[in-house]
């Protein structure tokens, strides 16, 4: 049998961990080897745990998710950090994204997206709630100067990219953004294709979560 899954719960409301915790709990690939209320306890652990994944929690006391998740990816590069989100919570999702969380996923969500998000980041992917794509309000910028703690990016994408990339944000399929755009389904594909190479995105959930650290998108 292949090793599981090592993933710590971060949350300061004890029934959710709980809940969380039983629900993993029936995964075959996936092992919850411990938890924490905050993220200051959640570091603690870190100094005798090894986890692959954490599901961390925005808004706690002490410290909260993005400060943590900012420390403990300066300790450990390699671990996977999925936010756990609320409806309401998307002005902290650029701020989560330039921490270095690689998924999100609403609290409400089952085992199934729940297991599809930890094995989706332990593959080396992004993980983002279908749900949340289509909740997300954004504002498109045409080009903007992006600059972080290692670097300075410019990205430029023309007036249709912006329009596609807008478009691809809200979750909708390929066939429906060529009927808004009274464009074919393959030249959105085209488009989609360019925005994907100047973003460095791999799939569509990275592209929405590399839009977002870009500023490409405000929400």
């Amino acid at each position: 049998m292949s090793k599981k899954i090592k993933t710590i719960l971060v949350d300061d409301h004890k029934m959710f961990r709980e809940g969380l915790s039983f629900l993993l709990s029936k995964s075959k690939t996936i092992e919850v080897i411990a938890e924490a209320e905050n993220g200051k306890e959640f570091l603690q652990l870190l100094e005798n745990n090894k986890p692959d994944v954490v599901l961390m929690d925005i808004n706690m006391p002490k410290m909260n998710g993005i400060e943590a998740t900012e420390i403990a990816l300066l300790k450990n590069p390699d671990l996977k950090i999925i936010a756990l989100s609320m409806n309401g919570d998307e002005a902290y999702y650029y701020k989560m994204i330039h921490a270095g969380a690689k998924g999100f996923v609403l609290k409400q969500a089952g085992s199934e997206e729940l297991e599809e998000a930890i094995e989706t980041v332990m593959a080396g992917n992004n993980f983002f709630s279908p749900e949340l794509m289509k909740n997300i309000i954004m504002n498109m910028a045409k080009a903007k100067k992006v600059e972080s703690k290692s670097e300075t990016k410019y990205i430029k994408l023309t007036d249709r990219e912006n329009e596609t990339l807008q478009l691809i944000c809200t979750g909708i399929s390929i066939k429906e953004i060529a009927t808004q755009l009274f464009i074919s389904p393959r030249t959105v594909e085209g488009h989609k294709a360019r925005i994907m190479e100047k973003l460095g995105a791999s799939n569509s959930s990275n592209l929405i979560i590399l839009a977002i650290k870009y500023k490409l998108i405000e929400i």
